[in-house]
This record gives C-alpha cells, structure tokens and sequence, in this order.
C-alpha cells in the first residue's frame, strides 16, 4: 500500500438511544487490542476538542464505539463490546456498558447478516461484553427487513422511530460485583452523604441541595460550574476504590449524579455527569440505577424520591434536563427487603450512513 493511502473501513454510523456512535464488526478491526484502540482514536480524530480529524462529535454522547460479532455464548445472538472514545485524551474506555447504543446492537446484527430476520419481530440476545451481561432487544423486522420509522418518541431525540425495547438480566452488580458496592446504603465522603450503586451502571448518587444547588440547573450552567465539578470529581475518585473500581483518574466509571425532588410528575429529578461533562439526558443503564435507589429505602433519594406504593411491576420516570426517562422494574421482597429482578426499557435506533470510514495508513495498513 501506498504510503500516502488511507485505510477504509466497513463502518455503520448509527444513532442509539440518545448517543451516536460507529458501529464495526469486530473481523473488520485489528485484532491486537493496543492497535484497535489507535485505529479508534484515529477514526473519532481524538485527541482534539473538536475531533474536526475524525466522524467524532465532539461530545462524549457522540464519540462511542460499537464492536459487534457472533457470541461465543449460547445464551446469546451477538456480542457487543462498547469502547468510550475519550474526546480530548489519546485513550479508549471499556470500564463500561452504554445502553443507548445497545439500542443499535440488534438493527446492526441484522443488517449485517449476524442474525436472520424474522416477519414481523426479531429478537435479538445480546451479549455486552465490557460486563458480561445480557440484553434482549426486540426489532421491528416487518418482511423481513429492520424498520426504522415509528411513533415511538424518547426525550432528547427529535421525531419519533420503530420502538425496540430492550429487557436486561442480571444487571446488579455487573462492574462493581453488588448492586451496593460499599456494602452500605449510604456512605459520606468530604462530608457529603452519597449513595453507591450498580444495576448495570456504577453511580454514585449525592442530594443537590448537600453541594448548595438546586438539581435543575441546565447542562451549560453545570459544565460551567468549575467549583462544583472540582468537588464532584474529587468524591468520585474518594468513591472509585470503594466501589471495587480502584483508581478510577483514568476511567469513566463510576458516574456521578445529583438527584432533586421531582418537578414535571416523575419519581426523581436528576443532572448525572460522564463522568466531567453533565450529560444532555441521562444513560440507559444510568437510569436504571437511578431508578433502583429511587425504590431502595434508605438512599440519598429518600425523602425526595415520589417513587410510590411497592408493587411487584413499578415504571419510575426518572427526569433529566431534556425530559423524562421511564424504567419498569420488576421488584419482590425478601425478608422485608426489596429485592430489584429484571429492568426493561424502550428506546430507538437509527441507522443513518453506511459505508467506509478512512484512517491514515500508517495507523494501520491493512
């Protein structure tokens, strides 16, 4: 290959959820990790705050990966690695899952030929391989082809699409090993109360009011609130080793999050960060944390949570600056103790160009 050629690579940008990302399968990227990591950057143009050198957005929500093939698994149709392109660091994060773009999992494994397409609905059992959980998102497959329009609408994507629910399992300690990692309900670092948690997402969960703020501040006066994010992020790294994380300086787990009283009708009001910049919303598998402290007696949410009467199937609108993010829970009591079974949620993906994306050759000359 020509010195001056570009490497191209057989890329599908998607839409999932309220993120966008690239999504590859796996047999079209390096197989050495350390090398894919940088056939990534160089596709996202990290390092640089504006990734003007790469299909990157310049937002955390808009420089994610998909890696997608068949499961090694029986109990699963697919496997989906998720990588968090750092915008502005040389450095690729696979300390997490992203349930939004897992939304796009199941569109994609169709469209390329890794999972037969039904008449009607295809579900499609998803293996995520950053923690080891499984997913099932059901597509809309009418003759046999994904259809991407619908009158599903979710808050912070304009319009509506085909809905494609997605029901977790096992979720519960899936990063940090127990859905109360600290072992305690509450904990207090620097003097702020917090909750530890992870059903799917480690987060950890502090009262707005306790940090002398409201907790329905907008994005921007947040991500401008340097004072604020110093304290925030100086707990996080207190909270990482605590979680079972260890020194979380250069992950982006766990994420943080402020919960308020609710104020448009849901359970909770939240302003999550990922883990520096306050997110436009809040992450799929971030709101099913949320939610779970929300029902959990005796979290930083008590006495703010209006999470309702117990019941064995309860849906928790979790709000966020954009609008509202509803989880259904399935809940059963042991001991006297509520005990979180299975999540589900719905979303929607999009497909949105499908092609080749190209990097210098002297990145990777394949």
């Amino acid at each position: 290959m020509a010195r001056n050629a570009q490497t191209r690579i057989p890329c599908m940008l998607m839409r999932g959820g309220t993120s966008k990302g690239a999504y590859f399968l796996a047999s079209d990227l390096p197989g050495d990790p350390a090398l894919r990591e940088r056939v990534l950057l160089a596709v996202m143009g990290s390092p640089d705050p504006r990734q003007i050198d790469g299909i990157g957005g310049a937002d955390p929500l808009t420089s994610k990966v998909a890696i997608v093939s068949r499961s090694t698994r029986e109990d699963a149709d697919v496997d989906y690695l998720f990588a968090q392109v750092v915008v502005n660091e040389a450095r690729v994060d696979y300390g997490q899952n992203c349930g939004n773009l897992l939304a796009g999992v199941g569109p994609f494994a169709i469209e390329r030929g890794l999972v037969a397409a039904c008449d009607g609905n295809t579900p499609v059992a998803i293996h995520m391989v950053n923690t080891g959980q499984i997913a099932v998102a059901s597509v809309a497959t009418p003759g046999g082809n994904v259809c991407y329009e619908g009158d599903a609408k979710i808050d912070g994507v304009p319009g509506t699409a085909a809905p494609i629910p997605l029901a977790f399992r096992d979720t519960a300690g899936s990063t940090c090993g127990a859905l109360l990692p600290t072992g305690n309900i509450k904990d207090t670092i620097a003097g702020v109360e917090i909750t530890c948690i992870d059903n799917g997402m480690p987060l950890v969960l502090l009262r707005a009011r306790d940090l002398g703020r409201t907790g329905y501040e907008t994005r921007a006066a947040l991500d401008a609130d340097e004072e604020l994010k110093a304290r925030i992020e100086a707990i996080r790294l207190a909270a990482g080793p605590l979680m079972n994380l260890g020194d979380v300086r250069e992950r982006t787990v766990p994420k943080m999050c402020l919960v308020a009283a609710p104020r448009a009708g849901g359970a909770i009001s939240t302003r999550s960060f990922i883990p520096h910049r306050c997110h436009a919303s809040i992450g799929v598998l971030g709101a099913v944390s949320v939610a779970t402290a929300a029902v959990l007696p005796g979290t930083v949410c008590e006495g703010l949570a209006d999470a309702g009467e117990w019941a064995q199937v309860k849906r928790v609108v979790v709000e966020h600056p954009t609008g509202e993010f509803t989880v259904q829970l399935a809940l059963s009591r042991e001991d006297g103790a509520i005990q979180v079974e299975s999540a589900a949620l719905l979303r929607t993906a999009r497909w949105l160009f499908d092609g080749v994306v190209g990097i210098p050759a002297s990145v990777w000359g394949a």
